[in-house]
């Protein structure tokens, strides 16, 4: 195996005094694996991942990625969230903006590249995700499917090492799930970390090199698409595939 890139070592987090959403998660990520997370809602998944890049904080445990720890040290996180990029359940789209300003603010803002060079990068993103016709329109001149893949290219604007999904299909129609799935489906074909919040077991048997099934904060069973989904070893993960595959 390749060396790890992401570690929770006991990690543990509580929202308020009584919530405890992340109970001692241990896991490693090494690079390019790709990961699908599963789970019922409110079963942490979503806290997990946006731990990764200190959109929530941990309270307890030590989480390293790409060799850095995340503690409250700012330019510690500033240096992570410049290699991790993430894809939201809405689009968080600036609706003011076209397409192509969506994606060359944070190249030109905050890595300081000249307009020419990042609008040149911004289009070979919006190619990679076929939709590069649609540069100088508004997010809401395009479908849901269309603006989930702008909001995929403009996070691989910043290169990042790694690219986590928050859910990404969830509030798109049947029809326009697939294009997304797709994209991601090619993307993982190039060797980027990628860690996936979804209910898309077609991706996961398709994609994951390993399925995480979360319940109560806990990380109840991981293992390979194959055995998660013909050999589930816990009683919640037979209970949750029931429910989500109908059988």
């Amino acid at each position: 195996m390749s060396e790890p890139i992401i570690t929770f070592n006991k990690v543990n987090k509580w929202y308020g005094n009584n919530y405890h959403v992340l109970r001692d998660i241990d896991l490693t990520v090494t690079k390019g694996e790709r990961i699908v997370v599963c789970g019922p809602s409110g079963s942490g998944k979503s806290t997990l991942i946006r731990c990764i890049n200190r959109l929530e904080e941990h309270q307890q445990g030590n989480l390293t990625v790409d060799g850095v720890e995340l503690t409250d040290d700012v330019k510690a996180i500033d240096d992570v969230r410049k290699k991790v990029g993430m894809v939201f359940q809405q689009f968080n789209l600036f609706p003011h903006l076209t397409v192509l300003e969506n994606l060359t603010l944070s190249p030109m803002w905050v890595g300081k590249m000249p307009k020419k060079d990042a609008e040149e990068k911004a289009m070979e993103q919006l190619k990679r995700v076929r939709i590069a016709e649609q540069a100088n329109k508004y997010p809401l001149q395009l479908s849901g499917g269309q603006q989930q893949r702008v909001a995929i290219a403009r996070a691989l604007c910043l290169k990042p090492k790694i690219m986590l999904f928050d859910e990404p299909t969830s509030a798109l129609d049947p029809e326009m799930i697939k294009e997304v799935l797709d994209v991601m489906v090619e993307m993982a074909s190039h060797g980027i970390t990628m860690i996936c919040v979804t209910h898309e077991m077609g991706f996961a048997k398709a994609v994951a090199d390993r399925v995480i099934f979360m319940d109560q904060g806990q990380i109840v069973e991981q293992n390979t698409p194959t055995e998660f989904f013909n050999n589930p070893q816990s009683d919640r993960s037979k209970d949750f595939l029931s429910k989500i595959l109908g059988h």
